[in-house]
């Protein structure tokens, strides 16, 4: 999580020395190329055949494609810490999701995390408010990305015939040629 949340930062950084699709760009191509080799080499093992391939297809959509998006190009139109409050709601609106959408009722356990995460980015709005961006780009293409990961998680749980491995590496596979290409 500490590295999760000092990714922010870093974005924030090199999408200061870089255009927010090469940094993607590379990040993906390097990890697909990555990946691959332990494929080849034997190290992992993927099974992607006879199995149906639109719920990979809608989870690789979601994230990485429409989710990074939104997140670097929002990240480099806000302020680091804007962005860890609007990304830090990605649990809320998953939750939510994961009720519409598969008629997942919260444990009281999952909705008092909940609670505390949103007492958490409350406090944080509060104290970093003098020191806002004011993006509204940043801020929609932040919102993009929370609301992406939330149906992400969601078609992530449809996805019954793949290992979290051949997810990952989809994923990666698509993030590696659209990023690329842009």
């Amino acid at each position: 999580e500490i590295f999760f949340g000092l990714s922010y930062v870093f974005t924030k950084k090199a999408t200061g020395n870089a255009s927010a699709l090469s940094l993607l760009g590379w990040r993906f191509l390097i990890a697909f190329i990555v990946m691959s080799s332990l494929i080849l080499f034997g190290f992992i093992k993927i099974n992607l055949k006879n199995k149906e391939i639109k719920p990979l297809l809608l989870v690789a959509l979601f994230s990485p494609v429409i989710y990074f998006l939104g997140e670097t190009i929002g990240i480099s139109n806000t302020t680091a810490s804007e962005s860890g409050v609007f990304l830090a709601c990605i649990p809320v609106v998953s939750l939510v999701a994961s009720t519409l959408i598969l008629n997942k009722k919260p444990s009281k356990r999952q909705v008092l995390g909940i609670l505390i995460t949103l007492v958490g980015v409350l406090i944080t709005v509060l104290v970093v408010g003098r020191a806002s961006s004011f993006s509204v780009v940043g801020y929609l293409f932040l919102m993009i990305a929370v609301i992406s990961y939330a149906l992400y998680s969601v078609f992530v749980e449809k996805a019954l015939d793949y290992t979290g491995v051949e997810i990952t590496y989809v994923m990666l596979a698509a993030g590696a040629i659209v990023f690329t290409i842009l």
